[in-house]
């Protein structure tokens, strides 16, 4: 059905819904075509006026629809001769975004985001481990050197800190189960974005954290190297609950904000990106 055609149909059946905009009408019925025809990542979308011809709307109306998809992620646009709308996966960052603007308006606090975390980590760090690769080694052992020494100043402390939560990322993407591994980002992500604590980064109870956490993570990486996946889920278990402790020490609480466009730029660390040269 055309974007045409579905006003027309609201008309005629009277629906007492205000009618949407042609270009949001046009917004779903490409995505319509675009599962209709199974289109993947990378795959092209038709030319603006083969666009316009499919469904017999104004050049404007398809600009329209294309920018609202290339805002929600689903499509990503170019110039040029060659240029064009291209499928793309929607991103993470994008997705972290509506999370938390969502979460904005729910009372939420440390406590909740542990309690998940409880549940889900061991059974994203066991899962991972029959899949960890030797790469995977190299980037969890320098993540863990990273984080030794103790913190010499304020940024130091502050980039340790990030790197423990880069240890978790290293074993959410080995982890072959997708939904298991989009969570746990999540939840890693809302730390490293929106925890914030009471206490400065040269507290002793940050240096106390940056010293479990590294005994932990060598403990968890011995186990995973030794291919022990109910060790694996045991300590990460003990793991979580003992960061938890140490995140109420230090006075973390979640802030309470929106996550604007501009912060947009700050993505999940790839797999391999632990890997120091």
């Amino acid at each position: 059905m055309t974007a045409r055609r579905t006003v027309e149909a609201r008309k005629v059946t009277g629906d007492p819904l205000r009618a949407p905009k042609r270009g949001d009408l046009v917004v779903e019925e490409i995505k319509r075509w675009i599962v209709t025809r199974e289109l993947k990542p990378g795959d092209k979308l038709p030319k603006e006026a083969e666009l316009q011809l499919l469904f017999s709307v104004s050049k404007g109306t398809i600009r329209e629809a294309l920018k609202s998809l290339d805002v929600q992620g689903f499509i990503s646009v170019s110039t040029g001769p060659a240029g064009g709308a291209t499928v793309v996966e929607v991103p993470f960052e994008r997705t972290f975004q509506l999370v938390q603007n969502y979460l904005f308006f729910k009372d939420v606090d440390v406590g909740d985001i542990y309690a998940v975390r409880r549940i889900l980590e061991p059974e994203l760090a066991a899962g991972a481990v029959p899949h960890l690769t030797k790469r995977d080694f190299v980037a969890l052992e320098a993540s863990i050197e990273t984080c030794a020494p103790a913190a010499a100043d304020v940024d130091q402390a502050l980039k340790q800190r990030q790197e423990d939560l880069h240890f978790h990322d290293i074993l959410a993407a080995a982890n072959p189960n997708p939904f298991l591994r989009f969570s746990c980002q999540m939840i890693n992500q809302m730390l490293r974005r929106l925890v914030v604590f009471g206490l400065s980064p040269m507290h002793a109870h940050y240096g106390e954290m940056g010293r479990t956490n590294v005994a932990a993570h060598r403990t968890l990486l011995d186990a995973a190297r030794k291919r022990d996946v109910e060790k694996v889920r045991k300590l990460m278990l003990a793991h979580v609950i003992e960061a938890e402790s140490y995140v109420k020490k230090m006075q973390g609480a979640v802030s309470s904000r929106l996550v604007l466009d501009s912060e947009m730029r700050v993505s999940v660390t790839p797999r391999h990106a632990g890997i120091r040269r």
